[in-house]
């Protein structure tokens, strides 16, 4: 992935080339894309909350390591 879009900055074309290898992962592994039609509204809204709780869980750990670290200096 060497995409570019020169009106961005690179921070943003990371993140974009990122997406773009995350779609690639995701359709190998589910053989399928985002575009899926056999998920109910309901199921993505789940899936969606499922994946903000795994965020959450994320920066918890990273808030601890940093409140451990900060205790330690």
């Amino acid at each position: 992935m060497t995409e570019r879009c020169d009106s961005m900055s690179e921070i943003e074309n990371s993140v974009i080339r990122k997406i773009m290898e995350r779609a690639l992962v995701g359709e190998r592994k589910y053989g399928t894309t985002m575009e899926r039609q056999d998920l109910t509204r309901m199921e993505w809204l789940v899936h969606a909350q499922e994946e903000a709780m795994d965020l959450c869980v994320y920066l918890e750990r990273l808030i601890l390591e940093e409140e451990d670290a900060s205790s330690d200096s």
